[in-house]
């Protein structure tokens, strides 16, 4: 038995455990993006401090009027995003009317219905127990003027 067989095992594993050129390639490409990317992003924190520090007296000088006008447009951005929603909200639920009414049948009608069926189940139960009320009192009534 030779030194090189003695060490064959070895050497074999080695190449059976190092990744493949496909790997490396993944690895590579991965890395490169990387870097990449990390020196884009130093690169725009650095233009992004130098265009504050070089905008700071700007700002101070003309805070007076940016503020309110910040202010006002924040405001008037919030007035028309909630107005929109108000507009897509009902004209949603007009849509959802217009397809019960029509027998479409949209989402949530079983449990309109159901509510509905509840509600007036309820309302005449209500009612019934208000009628026997009204007998009882009227026949107590009767009852206090004869006795």
């Amino acid at each position: 038995m030779s030194i090189d067989d003695h060490n064959m095992p070895t050497f074999q594993k080695l190449y059976e455990s190092a990744p493949s050129s496909r790997q490396v390639a993944k690895f590579m490409t991965a890395a490169i993006l990387g870097a990449t990317l990390l020196f884009l992003s130093a690169l725009t924190l650095t233009g992004t401090v130098l265009a504050l520090i070089m905008a700071t007296p700007l700002i101070v000088i003309f805070s007076p009027v940016l503020v309110p006008a910040g202010i006002t447009t924040l405001l008037v951005v919030t007035g028309f995003l909630f107005s929109g929603g108000c507009a897509v909200a009902g004209i949603t639920a007009l849509s959802w009317m217009y397809n019960y009414v029509q027998g479409k049948h949209p989402v949530g009608a079983d449990q309109l219905d159901y509510a509905r069926n509840k509600l007036a189940s309820t309302a005449r139960d209500v009612t019934e127990k208000a009628k026997e009320y009204g007998q009882y009192v009227q026949h107590k009534a009767q009852e206090v003027t004869h006795g």
